[in-house]
């Protein structure tokens, strides 16, 4: 099965947790890999979690990798629009792979509620 990948820039990981938490259900029943930190906080939720590299240093673009490895089925990337980056070009890279290979992308709450409501009627029925 292929997995979800979860990257959250660090104003954004609380919310984040939060939304894993409500929807636990479906999470619970997929692989999930994060960039490093992120990792950390899904882990706090109890979910197991495949952690790779920190955003900055290189977490985005071994999540694009897997993308282009036909190895996610989705990625939930809460982005800060309004903070600088300087792994940003890695984000692009991430964002345009995505589109490239037809991958799921949602990167605010109100996307990846949608994008989760199309997991769970495919997953659970």
């Amino acid at each position: 099965m292929k997995g979800i990948a979860l990257i959250a820039h660090d104003g954004k990981k609380a919310e984040m947790v939060a939304f894993i938490k409500d929807h636990s259900e479906l999470f619970t029943q997929v692989k999930l890999v994060a960039t490093g930190t992120t990792g950390q906080y899904v882990q706090q939720t109890g979910l197991k979690v495949k952690k790779l590299l920190s955003g900055p240093k290189g977490g985005d673009a071994q999540i694009a990798s897997l993308v282009a490895e036909g190895k996610l089925r989705a990625v939930i990337f809460f982005r800060d629009p309004l903070g600088k980056h300087p792994h940003e070009p890695d984000v692009q890279m991430l964002m345009r792979l995505c589109d490239l290979h037809n991958v799921a992308l949602a990167t605010n709450p109100s996307t990846a509620r949608l994008l989760v409501k199309g997991l769970e009627a495919e997953f659970m029925g």
